[in-house]
């Protein structure tokens, strides 16, 4: 079961506060470690009033405006109907899990995620593969509202137009709640911040809770001896991996000579003639130091290195 919140002519800023009440569906695959673009740090970050808003791009904003139309694809595709909740969900077995549906199908026990991806991403959705963070978004749903079923539809630019039904998981579910519940005590009501998983986005969350050092403070490291000649080792096989990608790449080039493109029956390669236009900054500088001073913008970051003692 489930309660609901009215979220019709609610702001933004509304509800972001109340979207901070509990994990969401968008929450879900990042708290899993399954969501590319964020972290359980960065989930945490947002839940406890730490984190920046996440400001809007272009993807986002025609994700947005792209919702009515994947909906209306996906009616055309399969003759069903949909419409709109206009309300937050909230489980009431579990008040931690939230949820901000796109659409609820009508006359059927079932919900409707709208996506869009770039022509880029579309083999992430060849032969009816989901990606990991969408499908758990989904199941999140499913465990909120207690639908049966969900459909997740995506207008994949330029290309093509899909939609898979995911039927309702209890076992899968059931983990994920489990894994949910642990973050939500562990690290939100405690307010102790989850271990990074090496991804860009606790890079990120970092920096920006982080963000400042106290000059001429140090700290003794206490138990990062061995991780760090672990790091070590880690960095010189990066190195010679990227020393045999190079050596590859090289070969490739010597056997294409001033040909743009090759083939196989496996691969594609391409190797094209690309201009590039770049500032002289240094030169602008030195000539137009009024046009310099005028654009020059400063940031302010902290940089990782590391010695051996």
């Amino acid at each position: 079961m489930y309660e609901t919140i009215s979220t019709k002519g609610m702001s933004r800023g509304q509800w972001l506060e109340l979207r901070r009440t509990g994990i969401g569906g968008s929450d879900a695959g990042a708290v899993c470690g399954l969501n590319p673009y964020g972290s359980a740090m960065s989930v945490f970050c947002d839940k406890i009033g730490n984190g920046r808003e996440v400001e809007d791009n272009e993807a986002m904003r025609q994700g947005r405006d792209l919702e009515d139309y994947v909906a209306r694809r996906f009616c055309e595709a399969t003759g069903l109907k949909v419409r709109r909740s206009n309300k937050m969900y909230r489980s009431k077995e579990n008040p931690f899990m939230i949820a901000d549906v796109d659409r609820l199908l009508v006359g059927q026990d079932a919900g409707l995620e709208c996506k869009t991806a770039s022509a880029y991403n579309g083999d992430k959705w060849k032969a009816g593969k989901i990606p990991p963070h969408y499908l758990i978004q989904c199941c999140h749903y499913m465990a909120v509202t207690g639908k049966k079923e969900w459909y997740i539809a995506v207008a994949i630019l330029g290309r093509e137009f899909k939609y898979v039904k995911i039927p309702r998981n209890e076992e899968l579910i059931q983990d994920l709640i489990a894994v949910e519940r642990e973050f939500w005590t562990r690290h939100v009501l405690s307010e102790v911040m989850p271990d990074p998983d090496g991804s860009e986005a606790c890079d990120r969350v970092l920096g920006q809770y982080f963000k400042t050092a106290r000059k001429g403070s140090a700290v003794r490291l206490e138990g990062f001896d061995e991780k760090l000649r672990r790091r070590e080792e880690a960095a010189e096989q990066i190195r010679e991996l990227q020393r045999e990608q190079k050596r590859i790449e090289q070969e490739v080039k010597l056997y294409m000579k001033d040909h743009e493109a090759a083939f196989s029956d496996a691969y594609r390669v391409s190797w094209s003639s690309v201009e590039t236009v770049r500032l002289d900054s240094g030169r602008i500088k030195e000539e137009r130091p009024d046009i310099y001073k005028e654009f020059a913008s400063a940031t302010s970051s902290r940089r990782f290195t590391v010695k051996a003692a």
